[in-house]
């Protein structure tokens, strides 16, 4: 069943048109606010929440809203757009209609556009359809607004949007869940991607993706193993053997011949009054896209305008805490980066990757990739970083089936960890091919070539050099 129903207006909601679109699901109603009052939820009357409203989201960023939702998603005004997300309650029949509703009286009053376009109680709307086949249990007011059913094991979020993206709604869930020792699971049908930060996330954290299937029941939509309910969670299914099997789902792919480029980084920088952040970040970003980044945010859609004096400023006021950001680029180059900050003995660090997707016919922009390293060494403090190349759709989204993972292409590493290893060592290795000296002769760093990140022998040649820098014995 759809749960999320978006307003994107052309003008900004205030408070009497919120108050409108409230009063849109009827006098009966009773209002309350959760989250520091960052959440406005209509209850019944019993005080039982039944659609959950954050703080609206300016979109200032062109292509954010298509990027999640599809084409046409983007309102026809000319300036910013403003994102407002209503969430229905699970199990609760009349729930998506006041969500709905709310929605469609919001945009009749600013103008706008309601996703999706057929949403219970909008204007020629279909009737709701159960596309999970889960029963859904509703949590209590105080549990948090994204979740709709919460066991001692799991906290279970239902999706159904073109991307799942990771909305201040789902990162919450996410930090919650982690807090109690608990999976989140996020549960799909079979039609829906998940954006790049909810899959790297999903992937770091104690979290699975759950995709209904018609075939096997579920299946986990990184991994393909069949699952089942057991235990409060959904877990991985066991035959006779003892063995998991692979949903046939997730193997039925055809080559596309799109691709991506991932470079992941680290900075280490003084802790002066003058830093400011993100200077290897908008660096790379102009390295392999031809143009800076276009926004970024602390969550999905990435609504600010690119700006590293206001991402120094919210990690200031954040630190010693980390701050994570996703940065995003235009719709004619797709890359996508998540950020994280943050303070430690030595300095202040960033640690980047950056995903840049490449159509068929389009050629990663490799030759770029010693001059980057050779700026990031000289000029933004590099650690390390880790060139790769996979074989993934073009968007950054991913799909629920099977996607090579990266091969490795470039390995750089900066004049501190040179010294480490000793610059004997960083400088003759067992490689085929020689590093590339960067930087100084006092304080250099190396690029080491991996191959050509098509085959597997990449991994063999980063290994390799691995345990050259560490001094270990070859294996």
């Amino acid at each position: 069943m759809t749960k999320d129903v978006i307003a994107l207006t052309e003008r900004m909601p205030d408070a009497l048109s919120v108050l409108a679109g409230l009063l849109a699901g009827g006098p009966d109603l009773r209002v309350d606010t959760t989250g520091e009052g960052a959440v406005i939820q209509l209850c019944d009357g019993e005080g039982r929440p039944l659609v959950s409203i954050e703080v609206p989201l300016m979109l200032r960023v062109p292509g954010e809203a298509a990027r999640l939702l599809g084409p046409g998603a983007e309102p026809s005004g000319d300036g910013p757009a403003y994102w407002v997300e209503a969430r229905a309650a699970a199990g609760v029949p009349q729930a998506e209609r006041l969500a709905g509703a709310f929605a469609a009286r919001l945009t009749m009053l600013l103008g706008g556009r309601v996703w999706p376009p057929d949403a219970p109680g909008t204007v020629g709307a279909a009737s709701p359809v159960d596309v999970l086949g889960i029963t859904a249990v509703p949590v209590p007011a105080a549990a948090q607004p994204a979740v709709d059913m919460l066991t001692d094991q799991a906290a279970v979020v239902l999706q159904d949007r073109p991307v799942v993206p990771m909305t201040s709604w789902l990162s919450e869930a996410l930090r919650a869940t982690v807090e109690s020792d608990r999976s989140l699971q996020i549960v799909t049908p079979p039609h829906c991607r998940l954006s790049l930060p909810t899959s790297m996330l999903l992937e770091s954290t104690p979290a699975r993706w759950v995709v209904q299937d018609e075939r096997c029941g579920y299946y986990d939509g990184l991994t393909g193993a069949v699952l089942t309910w057991e235990d409060d969670a959904f877990r991985p299914d066991r035959d006779a053997s003892g063995e998991t099997p692979v949903a046939d789902a997730f193997t039925e792919v055809r080559p596309t011949g799109e691709r991506q480029l991932i470079v992941s980084f680290r900075t280490q920088h003084p802790p002066t009054a003058d830093l400011v952040l993100g200077g290897a970040l908008e660096t790379a970003w102009q390295a392999l896209t031809g143009g800076p980044p276009a926004g970024w945010g602390t969550s999905e859609p990435a609504g600010l305008t690119w700006s590293r004096r206001q991402l120094t400023e919210l990690a200031y006021a954040r630190a010693p805490r980390p701050t994570w950001t996703v940065v995003v680029g235009t719709p004619d180059r797709p890359a996508v980066a998540t950020l994280r900050v943050t303070r430690t003995p030595e300095g202040v660090e960033e640690d980047v990757t950056l995903t840049v997707g490449y159509g068929p016919g389009e050629k990663p922009a490799l030759e770029a990739l010693p001059g980057l390293a050779g700026e990031l060494v000289t000029r933004h403090g590099l650690t390390t970083m880790l060139c790769q190349l996979r074989a993934a759709r073009r968007d950054l989204s991913a799909p629920p089936h099977f996607e090579h993972p990266p091969l490795p292409y470039a390995y750089v590493l900066g004049p501190a960890e040179v010294r480490e290893a000793g610059r004997d060592t960083a400088g003759r290795t067992p490689l085929k091919e020689n590093p590339v000296q960067l930087g100084p002769s006092a304080r250099p760093g190396y690029y080491y070539p991996l191959g050509d990140g098509e085959t597997a022998e990449s991994w063999t040649a980063l290994e390799q050099l691995m345990r050259h820098l560490r001094g270990a014995p070859p294996a």
